[in-house]
């Protein structure tokens, strides 16, 4: 299968310059595209990234000198007009809005190869092409990939890439699991294990606050102004990298020690515009929890079942199958049918967990090949 992976790189000062180059070369790349792009879509014509590769290679490229600068690796203006073609792919499918252009110092990366020919990766050292030797702060796979993404968060610079790697599938210690998502409790599963929202956002909110001060009082474009903006997105990145961790430790368990999962197909953008909880919302990442799911799912041989986001597991009691509504601020189930009491939360993981049953025996009966959303 295909893993991927992503680590922080050991750069000095010239390094660190040559990889800002490479950054300023696919933004301006990017922005010109994008620019073209919309100017001849005003004119009546249909254009896409294969014709602004030509037009750019053929008479852009060569007016800028300082693209082909010694040390700079050509393949980074290809990737950066396939970006801009799959930021119109989404645009027109209806899965993003239309692209912005790009500005420095804002998710600055660049993607580069060696002209088809695999890349040697392994240990604490990489040689990237036509860059050279790079050092890495953790050692990486002896493999080899097809391509390089590199990007800077905060003043630190990352590299990614994605290799085919073998992996076994893990023993279970359960066929099947309910995993309910929530605000006070990040996840209750059916077994009765429960992961507390540790709220990382909420506990760094007074420092960001603070950091955010001292940078709005700063002269813009001073130096001063640009080290407070680097403490800001570097504590920004702090609070990204804490929720992560807790994310991954979290789906990690489930796959590796459960056969099915069932988790809620959960309406997070509907559930942003709740003012008053959007804030604790956002910082749960519903979606990037869904999103470790699928792809550690097939690392680790587990089967994930996305229940339909009108299930009513949390109305519906686990002891009598007795629907009544649940208002938010009742964290108890107290079932009026038959008086059964139960915390809200393991009530509806117990019943994500029966619909894995309900489901399984749907496939086999009348569609054994039926694709699961």
């Amino acid at each position: 299968m295909l893993l991927s992976i992503k680590t922080k790189l050991k750069l000095n000062k010239s390094q660190e310059t040559v990889m800002s180059k490479h950054a300023g070369i696919a933004r301006f790349t990017y922005n010109w595209g994008l620019a073209t792009w919309s100017a001849l879509y005003k004119d009546g014509l249909k254009p896409n990234k294969y014709l602004l590769k030509k037009i750019f290679n053929n008479h852009v490229k060569p007016e800028f000198t300082w693209i082909k600068e010694t040390g700079i690796c050509q393949k980074i203006t290809q990737y950066a007009f396939d970006n801009l073609g799959d930021a119109f792919a989404r645009f027109f499918s209806k899965k993003g809005g239309y692209p912005n252009f790009k500005k420095k110092g804002h998710h600055d990366s660049f993607t580069i190869d060696a002209g088809g020919k695999p890349i040697p990766v392994g240990g604490t050292s990489i040689k990237l092409p036509t860059i050279g030797w790079v050092k890495t702060h953790e050692g990486l796979p002896h493999t080899t990939c097809k391509s390089i993404t590199i990007s800077r968060t905060a003043d630190s610079w990352f590299i990614a890439f994605a290799y085919e790697q073998s992996h076994e599938p893990t023993v279970k210690s359960h066929e099947v699991v309910g995993v309910d998502l929530g605000i006070k409790e990040l996840a209750t599963l059916s077994t009765g294990v429960v992961f507390p929202n540790p709220k990382h956002y909420k506990a760094h909110l007074t420092k960001l606050k603070r950091l955010s001060r001292v940078l709005a009082r700063k002269v813009k474009g001073s130096g001063n102004r640009y080290k407070a903006k680097v403490q800001l997105a570097k504590h920004h990145a702090k609070i990204a990298n804490l929720r992560k961790d807790t994310l991954h430790k979290i789906t990690t368990y489930l796959c590796k020690n459960h056969a099915t999962i069932v988790v809620e197909d959960l309406n997070v953008s509907g559930m942003l515009k709740n003012h008053k909880l959007a804030q604790v919302i956002a910082d749960c990442g519903f979606h990037e929890f869904k999103r470790q799911l699928e792809y550690k799912a097939k690392k680790f041989g587990c089967e994930i079942i996305v229940a339909n986001r009108w299930f009513p597991s949390s109305k519906t009691c686990s002891n009598c199958g007795h629907i009544q509504d649940m208002p938010l601020k009742e964290r108890t189930y107290n079932c009026g049918s038959c008086g059964h009491s139960m915390d809200r939360d393991l009530n509806a993981a117990i019943n994500l967990s029966r619909l894995a049953f309900t489901v399984k025996a749907y496939r086999g009966i009348t569609a054994p090949m039926l694709p699961m959303k």
